[in-house]
């Protein structure tokens, strides 16, 4: 019998869209595709009840990716605000590190709009208001969706040759994978995910001071005490209105709050965050139409590299469902755009040679892996490493030990090597001698990441040779976790 659909795009999220439009436009829009999505059309992608939660920044280079594979461009209102690079502030304000590099805030209210539109010219259709409740299998291939309706609770089958999972990183599909693959279906996540809450505010100026508010670029603030495991952030949307967050890892809030007799929360760490800016004054939640519903709220976010396997027969992942946020800074629309234009591309090519087996989905993996996925295990170690270090050192390390040179390799979205960490360099051992153990662990992490970026490059190009693979990475891994425990 065949199926309803050619590909099942479940989830309406930037990653589920930029596939859907992917997968058509490689086709010449010959596939027969379907987004399902479990809010209504008006509010299509929609995380939580809260919005669409999210830091809301996207690179320059990401938008030109997007534009080149799939012939799709952003522009204003979607495009809200345009800044030229990131800076990242040590704890107590003096040192920064300047990422150049342009890139915009988006307006996640109006983005899916713009995205659906565009899907939908391309012969993309929809089905709202529809929860995914699992996955259909048959002779060891996912077949199809369980669905249920949001409106009447009437439950219902769609069928597919392929299902691409976009429901985020608590995927019920991939957590229910009902036939064998190599697909991890649980992160842990006491050590790989964040709790990241923001407010999308309108404010009068006070202070004029860009360390705390800069309209032409994103500002990270490093504390272990406002943003324990995490970092603040103040993303401008205007001269006059702000992304404004942070996020925290719970075991580390928790041996903080310990540490200090207190008892903050993700909320109310975030408004003594913006209680302490002396740039934002007399603020309001943003109320315009374009931000009601989405000026507050909160959202979990995985902070570790992509599912190491994203396919099996009939399936992929892709976006959060995948885990492919940054684990540096959480960032996950980059990572979404590059990963679910290539799903895309590779779904058409798998209906085109009829071939939906893990094997015949298994150019993803590559593909992604050497095209933007190489540096996500080094970033988690990194991540892992800079968690367990105080803002004392972190004021140091800023100070002394982050280069020119690692700032460049940060920018390319590569490892820093942190060449001021000269162990070998006599003129710079009085830098390092007070704070040794800091350094010996930014050079660990260093010369782990070599090693973790070139077992990257010989990922398997076949799943047969996964396992072997995979072993050793695991271990390369384990002994970096164990370092950083």
């Amino acid at each position: 019998m065949e199926p309803d659909y050619d590909v099942i795009v479940a989830g309406g999220g930037i990653a589920g869209m930029i596939t859907a439009a992917s997968a058509a436009k490689h086709s010449n829009q010959n596939l027969k595709i379907l987004v399902i999505d479990r809010n209504p059309g008006s509010e299509v992608g929609k995380k939580t009840a809260s919005g669409w939660i999210c830091g809301d920044a996207v690179s320059q280079g990401s938008l030109d990716f997007l534009a080149k594979e799939v012939g799709i461009r952003y522009s204003k209102p979607e495009l809200e605000h345009a800044v030229h690079g990131v800076v990242a502030y040590s704890p107590d304000h003096a040192s920064k590190a300047m990422f150049d590099g342009d890139g915009y805030v988006l307006n996640r209210k109006l983005l899916p709009q713009k995205q659906m539109n565009d899907a939908k010219k391309m012969g993309v259709e929809f089905l709202f208001e529809t929860y995914t409740e699992g996955l259909t299998a048959e002779d060891g291939f996912i077949r199809g969706i369980h669905c249920r309706s949001a409106k009447d609770n009437v439950t219902f089958k769609k069928t597919a040759k392929l299902v691409v999972d976009a429901t985020g990183s608590a995927s019920r599909l991939r957590t229910g994978l009902p036939i064998k693959s190599y697909i991890e279906k649980e992160i842990d996540k006491e050590n790989d995910m964040e709790s990241t809450g923001r407010y999308i505010l309108t404010f009068e100026l006070g202070e004029r001071n860009s360390t705390y508010f800069d309209p032409e670029f994103a500002i990270i603030h490093l504390d272990q005490e406002i943003a324990p495991g995490g970092y603040a952030w103040v993303f401008p949307k205007g001269e006059n209105k702000v992304n404004i967050g942070l996020g925290v890892q719970k075991r580390l809030l928790d041996a903080r709050n310990r540490r200090l007799g207190r008892n903050d929360t993700l909320q109310s760490l975030i408004d003594e965050y913006i209680r302490l800016n002396p740039v934002i004054k007399n603020w309001k939640l943003a109320d315009s139409p374009e931000d009601v519903g989405n000026a507050k709220g909160s959202w979990q976010v995985p902070v570790r590299r992509q599912n190491d396997c994203m396919v099996a027969n009939g399936y992929m992942i892709v976006g959060d469902a995948a885990w492919m946020p940054r684990p540096i800074d959480a960032g996950g629309i980059g990572p979404a755009i590059y990963a679910s234009t290539i799903a895309g591309r590779v779904a058409a090519e798998a209906m085109q040679s009829k071939d939906t087996s893990e094997s015949g989905l298994w150019k993803f993996n590559t593909e992604y892996v050497k095209t933007y996925g190489f540096r996500m295990a080094s970033s988690e170690i990194l991540r892992r490493f800079l968690q367990t270090i105080s803002n004392a050192d972190l004021n140091y390390g800023m100070k002394h030990f982050l280069g020119q040179d690692d700032v460049d390799r940060i920018i390319r979205r590569e490892h820093p090597e942190f060449k001021q960490v000269g162990f070998g360099n006599p003129a710079k051992l009085l830098w390092v001698l007070p704070k040794l153990a800091f350094a010996r662990g930014l050079h660990y992490a260093a010369e782990k990441n070599r090693k973790l970026v070139q077992h990257y490059m010989n990922y398997p190009t076949s799943p047969e040779t996964f396992p072997e693979w995979h072993r050793k990475f695991k271990a390369e891994l384990q002994e970096a976790y164990s370092r950083f425990a």
